[in-house]
């Protein structure tokens, strides 16, 4: 009989999976906490579950924690993460630290969501590979379920608080299992993250955008928009030979009129774009929309050939902006030494292994 992935079951998922093999309902309950809580990566840690149970559950469900190839720390405390999956295909996730914000520390995990990438974005390493496969429910989570129990080995209380889909892959061509990933992260005896505190960012997969309104709009929802011709962005994002600007701002304006929450559009300032009038047209589309603009210097990418504008660039397009009345902002660079910035995940230590 093939085995249940155990880290992608939800606890409802895990209580059918005991009546159906004649263990009490309580067992479920123990099996969801040690995997998804304490973040144990072994069978022989759930201390108490006897071993007849134990056995039993180990017939019905694989347990495949990720395997920890390397951990690179950059200058401002982000680390990234290298792990290996069952199959042998490898992933890269960051975990990024900011100071104390209100009443705790923020502690942002970027999770992939396939291996590798079939949108192929002009400015992102990731896409250069293209796509191998969809990650699941199990390696979605575990991402954050494996990044907390190493930091933990160093600070017992360590805690995600916030989740950003913002790795390798488009989330919104995972959609089920990202929103399962989600659910689990989300539950109250699991990790217990908000959904508040978790964004999805997607380069404009049109009917998932409306799709998610509908069915979770609590999420946040980040859009790559980079530019507001057409002409440009099929070059730059090649989704928008499918799903055009107009179509996508009309599933945006759907999304907001859903779930009353406001869009960051995401926008990657290159030598090329960051000059006035693109700054002019990009207010001029998103004129009326709710939203806000994150502005992004891109990162650099070997292969690409782009370069990041300088500051005075940066400041002269945001205040195009802003004097268009549109809310802005410049996203705070983070782990760019350790390739760990937007754009950079690409799996570049596979020829070291």
């Amino acid at each position: 009989m093939e085995t249940i992935e155990l880290r992608g079951c939800l606890e409802d998922e895990l209580i059918e999976i005991c009546k159906e093999n004649g263990l009490k309902r309580f067992r479920a309950s123990q099996l969801f906490q040690w995997v998804q809580q304490k973040t144990v990566r072994t069978w022989e840690e759930m201390k108490n579950i006897g071993d007849r149970d134990r056995q039993i559950l180990r017939s019905r469900l694989s347990l495949y924690p990720l395997g920890k190839v390397r951990e690179q720390r950059s200058e401002d405390g982000t680390r990234k993460y290298l792990f290996r999956l069952n199959d042998g295909e490898t992933i890269e996730c960051v975990l990024m630290d900011y100071e104390r914000t209100r009443s705790r520390d923020r502690h942002t995990v970027c999770v992939s969501t396939q291996v590798g990438c079939a949108v192929g974005c002009a400015f992102c390493a990731t896409g250069l590979q293209g796509l191998q496969r969809n990650l699941s429910v199990g390696e979605i989570a575990g991402q954050v379920l494996d990044i907390t129990h190493y930091v933990r080995q160093e600070d017992p209380d360590f805690q995600v608080t916030n989740i950003v889909f913002m790795g390798m892959g488009e989330p919104l061509l995972n959609y089920d299992q990202v929103l399962k990933a989600i659910q689990l992260l989300n539950h109250e005896q699991g990790q217990n993250i908000g959904m508040r505190r978790m964004t999805i960012s997607t380069c404009g997969v049109v009917p998932r955008i409306i799709q998610l309104a509908k069915d979770n709009p609590q999420v946040g929802l980040a859009v790559s928009l980079h530019t507001a011709q057409d002409e440009v962005r099929n070059d730059l994002i090649p989704m928008n030979r499918r799903y055009p600007l107009d179509q996508l701002m009309a599933a945006c304006r759907e999304y907001t009129h859903v779930t009353r929450r406001r869009i960051t559009f995401e926008v990657a300032l290159t030598t090329e774009n960051a000059r006035r009038e693109e700054a002019e047209a990009l207010a001029r589309l998103l004129n009326g929309q709710f939203g806000h603009v994150n502005l992004i210097p891109v990162n650099p990418v070997v292969g690409t050939g782009m370069e990041r504008p300088n500051p005075e660039q940066i400041k002269r397009f945001a205040q195009v902006l802003e004097d268009a009345g549109i809310s802005v902002s410049s996203r705070e660079e983070r782990g760019a030494d350790i390739d760990a910035a937007c754009g950079q995940l690409r799996r570049l230590w596979e020829g070291e292994l």
